[in-house]
């Protein structure tokens, strides 16, 4: 058989697929990058924040025109209006402009981007029988068909190759949707309401971002009506007044409505590599279950797949056994995911007397609680309420310390 044209094919241009490219680009590989759109980062599917943490995780220079906001942390907000704060900076992107700058800088290190071209097929070719070779790639757009050593799945929640291969179970998905809203004052936190009443088994969020605009959204399980929720919650708080507008990225004279996409919550999909294949972000079924946040963790796994190609390409052996160095990275660093779905599960059985019950026993600032101040807490809801003790409220604080930006939260 010929040599395959590319050393690594990644699909889909979002943040896992621009980290995976750029990361394979720095080290030398032939890369192309695969778009379905015309445009690169449109529609905005997500809050559009990164911490800090990430972003030197990452090892990225953020230029300021991607930044919508510089923000100090995140504030959780309860029943009986109570708020914690979780003080750790980061961004507010302009996320459609951060995509397309990532998709930039890989090409800058050499990468190719295609966009407007749609894989249909993927089809494995082998040298023996049993000896794995390269991919062929089939599709809509001038360069099909492609062959490649390695695929990099960054295709999203649907995960193209799972699709077409069914190589891994299935994952849980919930939809999350927001408007962009005008004239809304923030003193630099992002807030998310646990707030049963407008998102069961949920949260809503108020996202700031520069010029008083604000992503506002909401997440939930049970809601049929997930919109009109989102109305409802806008209508009855301190944002029955603002405007909803059109984003920046929408077609301007199109009638405004939310926007938004669907966000995997079951953890990790059984099985993230197969022969020649690795697939990272949302595909994989990364994402912080608590909260969803999904960039930072795309974006590692991204760099994950990187390193595991290359190492593979310079050995000229790319079979799945060869490429289970990825699942050892990803597993090694990512947060427990069961013990945060442990957690979100038992949060989600409370009640909003509950809630604000253990809301009450924290502390103000939650970041860098000490141990001493864990039991602490502990104790004051033992004190308040024992029956949340049996009600694994434990579990919820674990989850919530879990979802800081250390932890891949955000």
């Amino acid at each position: 058989m010929g040599e395959a044209e590319w050393d690594v094919v990644v699909i889909g241009a979002g943040p896992g697929g621009g980290s995976a490219a750029l990361h394979c680009a720095r080290l030398g590989l032939n890369t192309l990058i695969l778009e379905e759109h015309e445009q690169i980062g449109i529609p905005v599917h997500c809050g559009e924040c990164l911490s800090e943490v990430a972003v030197q995780n990452l090892d990225l220079k953020l230029p300021e025109e991607v930044i919508s906001l510089h923000v100090k942390g995140i504030r959780v907000l309860f029943p009986n209006k109570i708020e914690k704060t979780l003080t750790e900076p980061g961004y507010v992107l302009e996320k459609h402009l951060f995509e397309e700058w990532l998709i930039n800088e890989a090409v800058k290190e050499g990468a190719t981007f295609k966009a407007s071209h749609k894989v249909r097929s993927l089809s494995k070719k082998f040298k023996l029988e049993n000896q794995f070779s390269n991919w062929e790639i089939g599709g809509k757009g001038e360069l099909f068909p492609i062959t490649a050593k390695i695929i990099i799945d960054a295709s999203g929640v649907a995960g193209i190759s799972s699709k077409i291969l069914n190589n891994s179970n299935k994952i849980e998905v919930i939809a999350g949707y927001q408007y962009e809203m005008s004239e809304v004052k923030n003193d630099g936190y992002l807030d998310f309401y646990i707030w049963p009443k407008y998102a069961p088994e949920g949260y809503v969020w108020m996202i700031p971002k520069k010029d008083e605009r604000a992503n506002v959204g909401l997440v939930t399980t049970k809601k049929k009506d997930k919109v009109k929720s989102l109305d409802s919650f806008i209508q009855d708080t301190y944002l029955n007044s603002n405007e909803k507008v059109d984003p920046p990225w929408r077609k301007k004279g199109t009638k405004i409505k939310p926007f938004g996409g669907t966000i995997p919550i079951s953890g990790p999909r059984n099985n993230t590599i197969d022969d020649g294949l690795i697939m990272v972000g949302d595909a994989a079924g990364f994402t912080s279950p608590l909260f969803e946040g999904g960039s930072h963790l795309a974006m590692k796994s991204g760099k994950f797949a990187a390193q595991v190609a290359e190492e593979a390409i310079k050995k000229n052996k790319y079979s799945k056994i060869e490429l289970k160095k990825y699942e050892k990275l990803w597993k090694e660093e990512f947060p427990p995911y069961h013990k945060i779905l442990k957690g979100k599960k038992a949060l989600y059985d409370l009640t909003d007397e509950e809630l604000a019950i253990m809301a009450s026993c924290m502390p103000d600032e939650m970041n860098g609680m000490s141990t001493i101040t864990k039991l602490g807490v502990g104790v004051k809801i033992l004190i308040k309420k024992p029956k949340l003790i049996r009600k694994k409220v434990i579990s919820v604080l674990l989850s919530f310390g879990y979802s800081r930006a250390k932890y891949y939260g955000w």
